[in-house]
C-alpha cells in the first residue's frame, strides 16, 4: 500500500530541505518511544521535527493500518457511506485521508488533536484536500464539550499514549458520538491487543454491534500468550528508506482494532487470523468462527470451492463458509 498521491507531494513538500541526518535521528528516537509505549506525560509528537520525522518514517504505516480497517469495515457494512468523520487524537491527519479514501462521501470532517506542531502539520497537509476539515485544539481525554456526534468516529495509534484508566471514560464519551460507526486501531503488541479487548467488551455491553474483525459478539477466544493482530505491507518510497536507514523498499506494519456499528453488520464468515501456511495441494487456517470460537482449518483440493476460496485468502480476509 501506498500513501494518496496527493498526501505523497504534501508530504515531500513539508520535508524539502530538512537535513536527513536530523530525519534519522528524530525518527530513531520517536520509534523508539513507539516500541517501548513510553509512557512520561509527553506527546509523541510534541515537536517540529517529531512531526517530521513521523511522516517521513511513520506516516506510511500507520496510514496503511488504518486504511486497511477502514476497508475491513466497509467489507463488513456496505450500505456505510459517512458524511461526517471526527477524529480524536489525530495527529497531522492521517485517519482523515484514508477515511476519505474510502469513503467518498463524508463531505465535512473534525479532528481534534492537542499537539500544535501535530495540527499545524495537518492543516499544512489538508490544504488541497477537496474536503474542508475543522481542527480543534483538545486533548482525547478531555470532555470534548461542544463537539457534535459524526457518522463515523476514529481513535487511531492513541490509546498507547494515554494511562489506563482515561481508556474507559474515553470510549464512553467517543460511544455518545458516534451516529454509526466508531473505529479504534492500536499497534499490533500484545499490548496493543489489550487495550482493543478493554474498547471491546464495555462497547458490547452499551449495546454496540461488533462488525470487524470479529465475526461474533462474545468473548475473545484467544490466550495469552498469542494475541490478535493483523498486518499490512507498506512501500517505502526513497525517504522513507533513507529515514530508516533501510534497503528493503517494504515494511511489515502490525495492527489491531475493532469496528463497532449501532447497527448490526450482515451476517459474515470466519476470519483469518494469522497467515495462511500452505504446503504441496494443502493450505491450513486459523480461523476466528462465527461461533467464538478459534479454530485451525486444513484445506485440500477434496474441499472443492472451499479450497479455491481458502487459496485465495490472506491473512485478516473473511471466508464466505468454513464453519
Amino acid at each position: 500500500m501506498e500513501l494518496p498521491a496527493a498526501l505523497r507531494a504534501a508530504v515531500d513538500d513539508m520535508l524539502s530541505g530538512e537535513p536527513l541526518a536530523s530525519l534519522q535521528q528524530a525518527a530513531s528516537r520517536l520509534s523508539a518511544r513507539y516500541r517501548s509505549e513510553t509512557l512520561d506525560g509527553k506527546m509523541h509528537l510534541d515537536a517540529k521535527l517529531a512531526i517530521k520525522a513521523y511522516l517521513a518514517a511513520r506516516l506510511p504505516a500507520t496510514y496503511a493500518a488504518v486504511r486497511t480497517s477502514f476497508e475491513a469495515t466497509s467489507e463488513r457494512l456496505p450500505e456505510f457511506s459517512p458524511s461526517s468523520l471526527l477524529d480524536v487524537g489525530a495527529g497531522p491527519g492521517t485517519s482523515f485521508w484514508a477515511a476519505t479514501d474510502c469513503w467518498p462521501t463524508i463531505d465535512h470532517a473534525t479532528m481534534i488533536e492537542a499537539s500544535v506542531p501535530a495540527r499545524e502539520a495537518g492543516i499544512r497537509l489538508a490544504q488541497e484536500h477537496a474536503v474542508a476539515g475543522r481542527w480543534i485544539s483538545a486533548d482525547a481525554t478531555s470532555p470534548l464539550s461542544g463537539v457534535v456526534a459524526a457518522d463515523l468516529v476514529t481513535l487511531a495509534y492513541v490509546l498507547d499514549e494515554l494511562p489506563a484508566n482515561a481508556l474507559g471514560p474515553l470510549i464512553a464519551r467517543l460511544w455518545k458520538l458516534t451516529s454509526q460507526c466508531l473505529i479504534v486501531i492500536e499497534p499490533g503488541t500484545p499490548a496493543g491487543w489489550k487495550r482493543i479487548l478493554a474498547v471491546r467488551d464495555p462497547l458490547i455491553a452499551a449495546g454496540a454491534h461488533i462488525v470487524a474483525p470479529c465475526p461474533h459478539q462474545n468473548s475473545c477466544p484467544i490466550s495469552e500468550p498469542d494475541w490478535c493482530h493483523f498486518s499490512r505491507r507498506v512501500a517505502r518510497s526513497r525517504i522513507h528508506r533513507l529515514t530508516k536507514s533501510g534497503d528493503v523498499p517494504w515494511e511489515d506494519e502490525k495492527f489491531i482494532y475493532v469496528a463497532a456499528s449501532r447497527s448490526p453488520a450482515p451476517a459474515t464468515g470466519p476470519r483469518v487470523i494469522a497467515p495462511p501456511r500452505t504446503g504441496s495441494g494443502q493450505l491450513r487456517l486459523k480461523l476466528c468462527m462465527t461461533n467464538g470460537e478459534v479454530d485451525e482449518r486444513l484445506f485440500t483440493k477434496r474441499n472443492g470451492d472451499a479450497f479455491r476460496e481458502a487459496r485465495r485468502a490472506d491473512w485478516g480476509d473473511t471466508l464466505s463458509g468454513a464453519e
